[in-house]
């Protein structure tokens, strides 16, 4: 078993008083031991003028307990100790570690600009003091000390703005990696919903069609079970083939929810056109299909027009019954465009008379109830670049025209 070592973090305040005192000691201790066998020569003592200089050397230590909070001014009070410090010859030592901590807090800290402005500024008057202070300095050698506690001064800064540029550096990685990790996660959100979408209207047409024509097909059975046993079995086999056909189309749908490859299965397309045609007709429609020769196109666009289509016959279905419709596919330059009419009007066939009354909408001359339907179908087309227009026509009616591009635009293919 592997041993787990406990890191043990002091928090940052009880550094910075650790840091403090340590320092102040150091100022304090420094100074006297350097000047206890052999004075420095003119320099005044530390108990001077109400023992000034010790208490410049504490005040330098201590002041760096709050140097976090407020690095510009630890700053600017060692600074100022230091000029008084020096400008009064008491005499050298290590006085200058809290100025140089105080420097190295400023630059860390700061912004990176203002703060460099007040550390470049500080060691400049800082300099000028110091060798003003050590003109008269004996012998010549000691002066030495003072470009010392300006190189210092300056390698403190750069330090600091060297670990300042570095911590900026890493957060400006951690945000980007956020970023990113936000951006895919919205992205697979967007993909999602957008299969979301793309298996709910691919259901809603399934059933809905399949649905449609069985509601037609068991109102026929009904209606002529006693007097017509040969038709009523037609209707029910004709209701066998529909939902046999739609549990298929669903298990295509839905089969890419439990696709380990994540591939689709075939979708229907152009060749299926005929088959809802035919399907169509069972359910009591009165079906021409005019279809050009059509060169391939993509499977996205073919499985628009056959939804298209199949919508459309769909609310023929529902809102006329038995009609003339007429479906026109046909082939432009850089389209496809599929048109799907009725005429309105109810054919005198058996399925005319077993309708409910929701199969009145547009034939007795009340208005058109759209639903979800048209607005699945334009989505389709919009999808894929297109333009679906769904309206009335003028000698009664109706009609569904549709052009899609045979390249679909970039949002087809996420679509897919």
């Amino acid at each position: 078993m592997h041993d787990r070592v406990t890191l043990i973090r002091i928090p940052a305040w009880a550094q910075d008083v650790l840091l403090a005192v340590f320092i102040t000691v150091m100022q304090v201790q420094g100074t006297v031991v350097r000047n206890i066998g052999q004075p420095e020569a003119g320099a005044r003592a530390l108990s001077d003028l109400g023992n000034l200089g010790y208490i410049l050397l504490v005040v330098t230590g201590v002041v760096l307990v709050v140097r976090r909070r407020w690095p510009v001014g630890v700053f600017v009070v060692t600074a100022l100790a230091s000029v008084v410090y020096y400008g009064l010859d008491f005499p050298d030592g290590p006085g200058w570690l809290g100025l140089f901590v105080a420097l190295y807090t400023l630059t860390a800290h700061g912004d990176g600009h203002r703060s460099l402005w007040v550390a470049g500024v500080g060691i400049a008057l800082l300099a000028a003091v110091w060798l003003i202070a050590a003109a008269d300095v004996e012998p010549r050698a000691a002066i030495g000390w003072v470009y010392f506690r300006i190189g210092a001064a300056v390698m403190s800064a750069a330090v600091g703005e060297s670990v300042r540029s570095r911590k900026f550096i890493a957060a400006q990685a951690l945000e980007r990696a956020a970023l990113a990790e936000r951006t895919r996660e919205d992205e697979a959100r967007s993909r999602v919903d957008a299969e979301r979408l793309r298996i709910a209207r691919e259901v809603h047409d399934t059933v809905a069609h399949a649905i449609a024509i069985i509601n037609v097909q068991s109102a026929v059975t009904a209606h002529v079970l006693d007097k017509r046993p040969e038709r009523a079995r037609e209707a029910l086999e004709a209701i066998a083939q529909t939902s046999s056909r739609a549990l298929e189309e669903m298990r295509a749908v839905l089969g890419v929810l439990r696709s380990d490859t994540g591939e689709h299965l075939p979708s229907p397309g152009l060749a299926q056109v005929d088959d809802l045609a035919a399907m169509a007709r069972g359910a009591g429609l009165d079906v021409e299909v005019d279809t050009a020769p059509l060169p391939p196109v993509p499977g996205v666009v073919g499985n628009a027009v056959y939804r298209i289509v199949q919508e459309s016959i769909t609310n023929v279905i529902r809102h006329v019954g038995p009609a003339r419709v007429r479906i026109a596919l046909s082939y432009g330059d850089d389209a496809v465009q599929v048109r799907v009419t009725d005429d309105g009007h109810r054919r005198g066939t058996e399925t005319a008379g077993v309708l409910d009354g929701t199969g009145a909408n547009r034939s007795n001359g009340a208005p058109f109830v759209r639903g979800r339907g048209i607005v699945g179908m334009r989505e389709r087309c919009q999808l894929l670049g297109g333009d679906l227009d769904a309206g009335p026509l003028p000698h009664g009616g109706f009609a569904v025209t549709a052009r899609l591009p045979v390249t679909p635009t970039e949002t087809a293919s996420h679509e897919r």
